[in-house]
């Protein structure tokens, strides 16, 4: 009896499972699922887009191809994204919302940002794909369109993006010695512009090192510049980093 009745409810919990897979698979092939799928698909492909803008504008702002690295335009693109599929998936779950902060929250970047000026390219990747995560294709269109516009003019206002490439210079110098006095001069000669980004030391404490994002004055003087540079007295060693090392 006992055994009779356990196959019994198999069969019928059996029975409940299939029928709720039927039903599942033929919710996919409604309409409103369909609609429901194309929609989220032109969200993220926008999203998509949009990244992509937002990573383009960053490598143009950024002077070329000198630290604006591929891993970071990738990220970008990725991160409006996702920020579009969680912005999807919420809705508008109040619920759903807090849960996925708390799962989120987890998440730990240990990336220094050198730039702060990079910080403001995440934030506009994120309202970007929050924009169109929310369907708000306007407000996305005319919003990436102007922060795109405006972070080039400044740019190329506030950095002369017309001098050349933005390079990656470092120097290394002997112990107690200040590497910004020992190659101003030579800044000053052949830079457009320069900014320091780095400083430590090397080689287990036997020098002082120092980075520095720098744009030439003539592009075809680079090898002059480093030349330079290496003839100061107390500079260990100086080099152009490759882009994105």
């Amino acid at each position: 009896m006992t055994a009779a009745w356990m196959a019994t409810a198999w069969m019928a919990a059996a029975s409940m499972q299939v029928d709720g897979l039927t039903e599942f698979f033929h919710g996919l092939n409604s309409d409103a699922a369909r609609a429901a799928a194309e929609s989220v698909a032109a969200r993220l492909s926008g999203a998509a887009l949009a990244g992509a803008v937002v990573a383009a504008v960053h490598r143009l702002a950024r002077g070329g191809g000198g630290r604006s690295t591929a891993s970071f335009a990738t990220t970008l693109v990725l991160l409006t994204m996702l920020v579009a599929l969680t912005t999807i998936v919420i809705g508008s779950n109040l619920a759903r919302a807090f849960g996925l902060v708390g799962a989120l929250s987890i998440v730990r970047f240990r990336t220094v940002v050198e730039d702060t000026r990079d910080t403001a390219f995440v934030i506009f990747a994120v309202v970007a794909g929050m924009a169109l995560g929310a369907g708000e294709w306007s407000a996305a269109a005319v919003g990436v369109t102007l922060v795109a516009v405006v972070a080039l003019l400044l740019a190329r206002v506030v950095d002369g993006r017309s001098t050349g490439p933005l390079r990656r210079l470092v120097v290394r110098v002997a112990p107690g010695r200040d590497p910004a006095a020992l190659v101003a001069e030579r800044f000053a000669d052949y830079t457009a512009t320069n900014r320091l980004v780095a400083a430590g030391t090397a080689r287990q404490g036997a020098a002082l090192e120092a980075k520095w994002d720098v744009r030439l004055r003539a592009p075809d003087a680079l090898l002059e510049f480093v030349q330079s540079l290496c003839a100061i007295e107390g500079v260990q060693h100086a080099e152009i980093e490759e882009p994105g090392s």
